[in-house]
C-alpha cells in the first residue's frame, strides 16, 4: 500500500511539473525556442521547417497566422525596460533603431490581439512614415496624451502589449548582432 501511493504521489509530481514548466513556457516565452533582447520577446523558430515542440504548441494556442522566416519576424513586448508591465493608459517613448530590415510596424494591442488605438487613428506606425535623426534612430511615443511627431494614440485601459515586426529582415543572418538594434521602451508618465 505504501509503494502504492509513493507512486501514486510521484506521477502527480511529475504532472505537475511537467504540465507546469510547459505552461510557463508557453505564457511567459522565455525558456524554450524563444530570442529576447531587452524587453522584446520573439519566437525565433515560428517560421523555421521544423519548429520545435514548443514553438509548435505556441503555434497551435494562439492560432494566428504567422510569418515564415523568410517573410520576417514578430517581437512582443509586454513590460517596459525597466521591466513594468505596459499599461495603455500610460505614455510610452520607445527610442532607438530597429535590425536592418525591409519595413517594419509597431502596433498596440491588448492580450487578445486586438487594437487598443483610436478608431478613427492609424492602427500602427510604420518604419516607412517615421520620423528619424540624423543617424537614423527614431523616437516613437504610445499613449494616450498628445506627443510630437511619430505618435500611436491608445484608446483602452488595462495590459497592453506592443508588436513590432520586421519583414524582410536580416536578423536570422547574425542574432549576435542583434542585441544593440531593438529599441529600448520607456515609461514617460502615467
Amino acid at each position: 500500500m505504501r509503494t502504492l501511493a509513493h507512486f501514486i504521489l510521484f506521477f502527480v509530481i511529475s504532472l505537475s511539473v511537467g504540465f507546469g514548466l510547459s505552461y510557463w513556457a508557453l505564457e511567459k516565452g522565455q525558456l524554450f525556442g524563444t530570442l529576447q533582447v531587452g524587453p522584446w520577446i520573439a519566437w525565433s523558430d515560428v517560421g523555421s521547417p521544423q519548429p520545435d515542440p514548443y514553438t509548435r504548441a505556441y503555434i497551435s494556442r494562439n492560432a494566428n497566422l504567422e510569418l515564415s522566416r523568410a517573410e520576417g519576424i514578430k517581437f512582443v513586448a509586454k513590460q517596459d525596460s525597466d521591466g513594468r508591465d505596459i499599461l495603455a493608459q500610460c505614455n510610452y517613448r520607445i527610442d532607438g533603431t530597429t535590425p536592418e530590415t525591409s519595413f517594419w510596424t509597431l502596433a498596440a494591442v491588448n492580450d487578445r490581439g486586438a487594437s487598443v488605438t483610436r478608431e478613427s487613428g492609424p492602427m500602427t506606425l510604420r518604419g516607412d512614415q517615421v520620423n528619424r535623426a540624423s543617424d537614423g534612430s527614431f523616437a516613437l511615443h504610445v499613449g494616450p496624451s498628445l506627443s510630437a511627431s511619430n505618435w500611436l494614440e491608445t484608446a483602452a485601459e488595462g495590459q497592453m502589449v506592443l508588436v513590432l515586426t520586421l519583414y524582410d529582415s536580416s536578423v536570422f543572418s547574425g542574432l549576435s548582432s542583434l542585441s544593440n538594434s531593438l529599441p529600448s521602451i520607456f515609461l514617460e508618465r502615467c
